[in-house]
């Protein structure tokens, strides 16, 4: 019975199935897991641009989320996860482009023996 009460004021809340506040943030989860799933690409593929879209509206919409009525925790979690997998990826962008050296071609290096 609890069970029940607890669906019910879940479709009835204002940020409930029966509304765009809904589905708007569960729709954009998509775009956090298509980030994600970027995890694996080679850090060169990655576009400075867009990671930096993804970091700066998700910390900027993960604000507002914040201050808003009604309260939707789910628009807060998709933005604060988009923030950070942006951060993520600029992260390992720069680490590629400005922190690691390239290694020593293999005839270069000289073995003492």
């Amino acid at each position: 019975m609890m069970a029940n009460s607890k669906l019910k004021a879940l479709w009835n809340h204002p940020a409930g199935p029966k509304t765009i506040h809904f589905w708007a943030p569960t729709f954009k989860w998509g775009l956090s897991i298509a980030n994600i799933s970027d995890f694996s690409k080679p850090p060169e593929t990655l576009s400075y641009p867009q990671q930096m879209v993804f970091a700066v509206s998700g910390f900027i919409w993960s604000r507002y989320c914040t201050v808003i009525t009604p309260r939707n925790l789910n628009l807060l979690g998709v933005n604060f996860t988009m923030a950070c997998t942006g951060l993520y990826q600029v992260s390992r962008k720069l680490r590629h482009d400005y922190f690691l050296q390239e290694n020593p071609a293999a005839d270069d290096v000289h073995v003492a023996c």
